[in-house]
């Protein structure tokens, strides 16, 4: 993965080739996603990203010395990093089943006023009871707000989506795989599932709702295949596409472990930034390495970018999820905030409904929140729309190392 000057890319590009004669280099501009998959998978081709000015270069082992050293001399080559595979965050088998669940209501009102959304949530009944929503929409306020997201677009990288369930179809505005040989139907689940809490309907065909931002305008975007896995090329290139489609918010359930003091990848946090400044942000889910009360392990990346938005995980208690990372690393490596991902319904490929725990499922929870902030909103900059999720999540009890900010709560 190389990352170029902005404003200085075809000279980063002309380096590579004379310096560490990379392969010859596809130009992707725009939202375009034709035949982005076969040329990521191709050895012969190097792909380049204008949107967000970075490119995935083929690189021979006898090449690579060569690379980093231009890469450090060209001061219009930012960072040369190489790529990982990232998975999708989701835990099949959950443990230690919670037990209650307490009310919750925004923290910046004032306390009368607080006392009486107390009162409101409470009296929606107990959250276990979902006949009319999920716990977690119940949790994070959704079921009292009258926002939908409307107009706002939504872009979910994952393992793609069904575009044939009941409860989307005429709610995907566009879609796109960057996955080698394979469309965007999704042959996972995970994605669907995402995309269902994310921007599912207002009246699903069956069950609770289970959808935050209900008239959300949904970019699925696939960049892991259908074993639930990916390469970081396939990520970049969904990122570029969704900045270039529009997308206020961009669901990354999606993530690789690091190691205890490893730094964020520079790739993805500048990409990152560049996305702030045309309007997106970035959610990520922290990761679901740990195992508590036995350990706990670091927000994985690229959740432990300092511009990507980090979101653990809670129970039905409003306690951190047992497999939900913390904030262990420096820079980059905290939790932002926290929402509801143990036992959470949604969509599944098929028509149908499943339930889901982990990081992946509380991170669309907070992009739905994001469109509805969108639409209150529209004009805001994305740094104003996360300086707002952040400043309306409530207070919990465990420390910022686990939940960040708080719970999220929709406006």
């Amino acid at each position: 993965m190389v990352l170029l000057d902005p404003d200085n890319q075809e000279s980063g590009l002309n380096a590579l080739r004379s310096a560490a004669d990379i392969a010859p280099v596809e130009l992707v501009s725009g939202a375009e996603t034709t035949n982005v998959a076969e040329l990521l998978e191709n050895p012969n081709a190097s792909v380049h990203f204008e949107e967000l000015g970075a490119a995935v270069v083929e690189v021979r082992p006898d090449q690579r010395h060569a690379l980093v050293t231009t890469a450090e001399a060209d001061p219009s080559i930012i960072a040369a990093e190489p790529e990982r595979m990232v998975y999708a965050s989701v835990i099949t088998a959950p443990e230690q089943a919670p037990t209650e669940f307490f009310p919750s209501y925004r923290s910046d009102e004032e306390a009368v006023e607080r006392h009486t959304q107390a009162e409101m949530a409470a009296a929606q009944g107990p959250v276990i009871d979902e006949e009319k929503w999920t716990w977690g929409l119940q949790a994070i306020r959704a079921n009292l707000s009258g926002l939908t997201g409307r107009g706002v677009k939504i872009a979910v990288l994952d393992t793609g989506v069904d575009t044939d369930h009941p409860d989307l179809v005429g709610r995907i505005e566009d879609t796109a795989s960057f996955v080698p040989g394979e469309t965007v139907e999704d042959g996972h689940g995970h994605g669907t599932h995402c995309i269902g809490t994310a921007a599912g309907p207002a009246s699903p065909q069956q069950g609770p709702r289970y959808g935050v931002a209900t008239e959300a305008r949904i970019l699925a975007g696939k960049v892991l295949g259908n074993s639930g896995s990916g390469a970081d090329g396939q990520i970049l290139a969904g990122m570029a596409w969704a900045v270039a489609s529009g997308a206020r918010v961009i669901s990354m359930s999606l993530g690789a472990r690091v190691r205890p003091g490893e730094l964020f990848p520079l790739t993805y946090e500048q990409l990152a930034q560049r996305a702030l400044e045309r309007g997106t942000l970035i959610v990520a889910a922290a990761g679901n390495e740990s195992h508590r009360p036995e350990f706990v392990k670091p927000v994985g990346r690229p959740a432990n970018c300092p511009s990507i938005l980090a979101v653990a995980s809670l129970d039905q208690s409003l306690m951190t999820s047992f497999f939900s990372c913390q904030a262990i690393n420096g820079m980059g490596g905290e939790i932002n905030i926290a929402a509801p991902g143990r036992d959470v319904h949604s969509a599944a490929p098929g028509g149908g409904y499943r339930t889901l725990s982990g990081t992946s499922m509380a991170t669309p929870h907070v992009a739905g929140v994001v469109a509805l902030l969108a639409e209150v909103s529209p004009n805001d900059s994305a740094d104003g729309l996360k300086a707002s999720l952040l400043a309306g999540a409530f207070p919990l009890t465990q420390p910022a190392e686990d939940v960040g900010s708080g719970l999220l709560q929709a406006p």
